[in-house]
């Protein structure tokens, strides 16, 4: 597929689901006079429970969709989708492609005093090793400890940011990771950047927590540069948002995790 990359080009963002928007969120903050086309697969989400080829299946799927609409960059906001299918999803791109994965090793590791670092994610994310490879192939000598937190997503989407049932299953994850003297803790999911106050509170000002999404806008911010894509902003952007179903309290939850009024929202139906 013949895709010409030009500045006024939207950028692509995908996920399972709408933990993406987070990223998003961190796009616009940073970007905010870049366009953007999200695409999250909320009818087939989740995606952790299914196999690596069928993740590469959907992945590629969404992939020649969004160059469909003439993105100019590709970002993989689900670490799911990272850890399985990004080479997939590369040998089919003509434009660059993030993913999530990448951006918060190099965050960690430009944070990180003592080289003792933590990573929180879902079991599939964690048991794929994906950060421990990235981390690793940047510097070896990094001690890293790792942590599956399974109970923190469907908290997030409950709404209980700020709660005491959160609050302790935070403490549970988290004080084997403490015991190791982690300087620095990696966010390894999309939506656990709304949890960012409780965990900052549970870990402590000692540790420093790296989110993925920021981490992927600062990327993104220097890759635009490089290549002469940063949008002038002459005019308005304009945002898309797709979706292959529209789940119980979408515009709720989206909201929670865009942090804006979520519009324009479609529905794709494969």
């Amino acid at each position: 597929m013949t895709v010409i990359s030009h500045p006024d080009s939207p950028i692509g963002v995908f996920d399972s689901g709408i933990g993406g928007l987070t990223v998003v969120s961190a796009l616009l903050d940073r970007l905010p006079e870049e366009s953007v086309i999200y695409f999250g697969d909320t009818a087939r989400v989740p995606y952790g429970i299914k196999s690596a080829g069928t993740i590469a299946h959907y992945a590629t799927q969404i992939t020649e969709f969004l160059l469909q609409q003439q993105v100019k960059v590709l970002i993989i906001a689900c670490n799911t989708m990272a850890a399985v299918a990004y080479q997939a999803v590369k040998d089919l791109a003509p434009v660059p492609v993030l993913e999530v994965i990448e951006a918060g090793a190099r965050g960690v590791l430009t944070r990180t005093r003592n080289k003792r670092v933590g990573i929180i994610g879902t079991p599939v994310t964690i048991h794929s090793g994906a950060y421990v490879h990235a981390i690793q192939r940047h510097d070896p000598e990094v001690r890293i400890f790792s942590q599956p937190c399974p109970l923190f997503v469907p908290l997030v989407e409950e709404g209980w940011l700020n709660h005491a049932v959160t609050r302790l299953t935070a403490e549970e994850y988290l004080h084997t990771l403490l015991d190791q003297e982690i300087d620095s803790l990696v966010l390894g999911c999309t939506h656990y950047p709304l949890l960012k106050p409780l965990l900052q509170d549970v870990v402590g000002p000692g540790v420093v927590l790296v989110d993925s999404a920021e981490a992927m806008a600062e990327q993104l911010e220097g890759l635009l540069a490089e290549r002469h894509l940063r949008r002038t902003g002459n005019t308005p952007p304009v945002h898309r948002f797709y979706v292959t179903d529209v789940p119980y309290r979408f515009q709720e939850v989206g909201e929670r995790f865009l942090g804006r009024v979520l519009s324009n929202v479609r529905v794709h139906k494969w």
